[in-house]
């Protein structure tokens, strides 16, 4: 062996293995971020999934009871939406009309999943409104807590506007979240 042999570096040095761990750390870390971050966006997807039901459901008794179509915007006013903080039980349930819009109000309270006697079938504050936009059309809205700021929904759309607002990063309706569809009731002859 000669003397230059016995100084080759064989092997891996302490700061190599270091520097590879370190690498190593910040990507786990940024995966560890993305899991969190996909979390966040699956809670939001299902949220605007079980929403979009929702407002369905109510358009669709609507299109139904279509003769009394006025009557669900009157039960279901923009100034007081059913769902979060609304005592449903309170509700007439005489009519076709009543007894669609208290079931649409425990609806929106999650009340169709339960589990240890708490209602978790449904978005975070979620609340309906349905309103009469004259023409025979009406704008059914579901509004809900969204789980960070994004925007504000349209000045237009009224139900739930500032009930989201709460904590630092939640004002000016920033987390609120809201879908809306118009049912049109033609005049059948």
């Amino acid at each position: 062996m000669t003397p230059t042999d016995r100084n080759t570096q064989r092997g891996v040095s302490l700061v190599e293995v270091l520097i590879a761990m370190v690498i190593l750390a910040v990507g786990l870390l940024g995966l560890v971020g993305l899991q969190g971050r996909l979390q966040v966006m699956q809670m939001e997807s299902y949220q605007r999934a079980q929403a979009v039901m929702l407002m369905q459901d109510m358009a669709n008794r609507i299109s139904v009871n279509r003769n009394n179509a006025a009557a669900y915007a009157a039960a279901a006013p923009v100034a007081t939406p059913l769902g979060e903080g609304f005592d449903c039980t309170g509700l007439a349930n005489a009519s076709r009309v009543e007894r669609d819009v208290r079931d649409w109000c425990t609806a929106l309270q999650g009340a169709a999943e339960t589990m240890g006697g708490s209602n978790l079938g449904a978005m975070v504050g979620g609340r309906g409104c349905v309103e009469d936009l004259g023409g025979d059309q009406y704008m059914v809205t579901v509004a809900w807590q969204g789980l960070g700021p994004v925007s504000a929904p349209p000045a237009s759309v009224t139900c739930g506007q500032n009930l989201y607002d709460g904590g630092t990063s939640c004002i000016n309706d920033l987390c609120r979240r809201v879908v809306t569809v118009i049912v049109r009731i033609s005049t059948l002859t």
